[in-house]
């Protein structure tokens, strides 16, 4: 499972691992989470379903949608999923979550005084932890990322 903001780009963490590892498993799902703005989305509209146009790739995106007042449980999402859909089968005991992080480092590039790229930089990191905040298995949590200089 592959953690994404929309499915109009690819996974940075699964480019990286069709990168480094020169693999793409055999089944993909891109899981999107959209904050609705009311207190709770009903389990009933709580997914959707998406194969990208190719039904047999192994690749599919789901968009789960919760409520403000809602944590995401992405292995919960997951599994209301696999309950919607004959086609979309997943083993929750066996599913690797693959996050990706950006590193941001302040460089000399034009655009901000330098003080303001230092106060950004250290704002950015005061965030909750991905694995923590969606309720993932801690043991099958693999974590890629990049560095961009601001």
């Amino acid at each position: 499972m592959f953690l994404n903001r929309g499915k109009t780009t690819a996974p940075l963490a699964m480019r990286a691992n069709v990168k480094h590892n020169h693999l793409l498993h055999e089944n993909v799902v891109i899981l999107s989470i959209e904050t609705e703005p009311i207190p709770r989305v009903p389990e009933s509209d709580r997914i959707v379903l998406d194969d990208l146009g190719y039904s047999d790739d192994g690749i599919i995106h789901v968009t789960a949608r919760f409520g403000y007042m809602q944590d995401p449980d992405l292995p919960g999402a997951l599994r209301l999923a696999s309950e919607q859909s004959a086609e979309f089968e997943i083993d929750l005991d066996e599913t690797s979550y693959f996050l990706s992080t950006i590193e941001l480092h302040v460089s000399d590039a034009p655009g901000m005084t330098r003080w303001r790229k230092r106060l950004f930089v250290a704002t950015s990191s005061i965030t909750a932890d991905a694995a923590d905040y969606f309720g993932l298995p801690r043991d099958r949590v693999v974590i890629m990322g990049s560095q961009i200089n601001v």
